[in-house]
């Protein structure tokens, strides 16, 4: 009766945007923020101490724990790609945006804890540029570290715009002073601290951003009368029931909101993008590499699948009521921007007004700007990890001091934000936050996956097939974009529908750029001289011993807490079929 009560006090008025801010923040809500920045900026300051030498500034001295690793791998990933791009999704395509939680994360991350962990542990590699330098030598590196790097100042450059959007709908504020304020405590907290201090205020707002953000899915589920009453209100109010469905409707690219098919679901998703970004995706990589024993290491990212998996609630829920709740319908960013309307990337900020009151509001503020705080940061760390080692280490300065290099971390950290600053402002010529990441996906990560898989399983994988394999992949993404923007009816033979979405096509385009990565790489492979099988020992299976892990009992091992999570997942998408 109590939560009853309070939902209905909590439930204010959101009208269609005017400009106005939609609500004024009390002291203790600016309290609540105020505090927050305080304490992520003198954790930069705490650990500046701990962060003199390239491998504490880097690589956080390998010294953290699974739980911390495995919680930072996950926060690395929780900014404004989840709160708002996927609630905002959500709104958009219904529950199969939840798609990207599920088979779109979850078997890829047990395969990187279970198979690809060990040798990027055992290789001592700095980054995944890093290990391709290894692998396929130079070349390869150099391309990767390029793509990589510009990938990430547009990433960062996404949570930037996205936390100015929110205290623009929430507040009032200007977009650029936010913009300005969010980067400078970013550059900062990691300038100083380094990748520690990354990975330390990733698992504080880890913890914000889940006290904070679930206040909205609680009250909003005791407002409409829980799943049932939402199901049922949302197949009322758009007349159709493919927003709750998250396989059943994609037999043909029609039949969903997404215009998908089921083959783009898991060969696209499921296998490509996902398998790119949580095993090639430095940013993600970088936080398991800090572990401190090669158990840990694989556990890190098992411990965050296991987390991942709960994360829709407090993401693509908030989407789904808004659907039910909001009175008034949201638009794509461009013509909200022109028209003066709410956009799809709004709902979490839209549905947080409606909800949280005096004090409440300031905690989940807190929780979006921790959110947002954590994907920039994660960004920028791993841009300036490329560019110190894999790039300027590599190619421009190659026999600098251990302390020059460290000074030049922290110097790129502020280049890398301001040129995010920069990019930040691309994101407002895209329909929504999420078809512009997933475009990003598929030029860079889906490729990047065909060539290092292919390493790290195919002994005879030669180093001219790894750079043409991962050039003409790349290429081939960029030119079907082009083609599609070019000439709309493309994208029958892109997305292989001529019904299919943006974000279909995305799928699609990511799955030809791995296809043609991989048969680049395999044809040229065949045609040049491979290395010697004992040069490629830690770095490619069949040519490299592992070392024993020390589990004592088999509750300890890796695999059996793998093998509990991945029946889990199972169940959960035959729970919501």
């Amino acid at each position: 009766m109590f939560l009853k009560t309070l939902a209905q006090v909590a439930v204010v008025p959101v009208t269609q945007g005017t400009g106005q801010s939609l609500v004024r923040l009390d002291a203790v809500d600016i309290l609540v923020i105020a505090i927050y920045f305080g304490i992520v900026i003198f954790i930069g300051f705490y650990l500046k101490g701990s962060s003199n030498t390239s491998e504490e500034f880097f690589m956080a001295g390998r010294e953290m724990t699974a739980w911390i690793a495995g919680l930072s791998f996950v926060s690395a990933n929780l900014g404004s790609l989840e709160l708002m791009g996927w609630a905002g999704a959500a709104y958009q395509y219904g529950i199969l945006a939840t798609h990207w939680y599920w088979i779109g994360a979850i078997p890829a991350m047990l395969f990187l804890g279970i198979v690809m962990m060990p040798f990027y542990y055992i290789s001592k590699t700095h980054s995944v540029p890093g290990y391709l330098h290894l692998r396929y030598g130079d070349a390869t590196r150099a391309l990767s570290a390029i793509s990589f790097a510009f990938m990430t100042v547009l990433m960062s450059g996404i949570n930037m715009y996205s936390m100015a959007l929110v205290m623009k709908v929430v507040l009032g504020w200007n977009l650029n002073f936010s913009i300005w304020v969010s980067s400078i405590t970013v550059a900062l907290y990691v300038a100083l601290g380094g990748l520690r201090s990354a990975i330390f205020n990733e698992v504080l707002q880890f913890i914000l951003i889940w006290v904070g953000a679930a206040i909205v899915p609680i009250l909003g589920l005791i407002e409409v009368g829980g799943w049932t009453n939402l199901r049922a209100q949302i197949l009322h109010n758009l007349g159709r029931s493919d927003y709750v469905h998250l396989w059943s409707t994609l037999g043909h690219f029609s039949s969903n909101p997404m215009g998908v098919h089921w083959t783009g679901i898991v060969f696209g998703l499921g296998f490509v993008i996902s398998f790119g970004y949580w095993t090639t995706d430095f940013l993600v990589v970088q936080r398991v590499l800090s572990a401190d024993n090669i158990r840990s290491a694989r556990m890190a990212p098992i411990i965050g699948a296991a987390f991942k998996m709960a994360v829709p609630f407090i993401v693509i829920l908030p989407g789904l009521l808004a659907l039910s709740v909001l009175p008034f319908h949201l638009v794509g960013e461009s013509q909200a921007v022109a028209n003066h309307m709410h956009s799809y990337n709004e709902v979490l900020p839209l549905m947080l007004v409606r909800y949280c009151g005096p004090g409440l509001l300031g905690l989940g503020v807190t929780a979006l700007i921790a959110g947002f705080m954590s994907g920039m940061a994660g960004n920028v760390s791993a841009f300036s990890t490329v560019w110190t080692y894999d790039l300027y280490g590599a190619f421009l300065n190659k026999k600098a001091t251990d302390r020059h290099y460290v000074a030049m971390g922290r110097w790129s950290t502020f280049v890398g934000v301001l040129v995010s600053v920069g990019t930040a402002y691309l994101v407002q010529h895209a329909a929504s936050i999420m078809d512009y990441v997933q475009q990003l996906f598929s030029f860079f990560i889906a490729p990047l996956f065909g060539t290092v898989i292919l390493g790290m399983l195919w002994t005879r994988a030669t180093k001219q097939g790894g750079f043409w394999g991962l050039l003409s992949g790349t290429l081939t993404s960029i030119g079907l974009w082009g083609w599609v923007r070019a000439d709309h009816a493309a994208l029958r033979y892109v997305a292989l529908s001529p019904d299919a979405k943006d974000m279909a096509e995305n799928i699609y385009r990511a799955l030809w750029s791995w296809i043609v990565c991989v048969i680049v790489t395999v044809v040229v492979s065949l045609l040049t001289r491979p290395r010697p099988v004992a040069e490629l020992a830690g770095l490619v299976y069949g040519a490299s011993p592992i070392p024993k892990e020390h589990d004592d009992h088999w509750y300890q091992k890796p695999i059996v807490w793998a093998s509990i999570v991945f029946i889990v997942f199972l169940a959960l998408n035959i729970a919501f079929w």
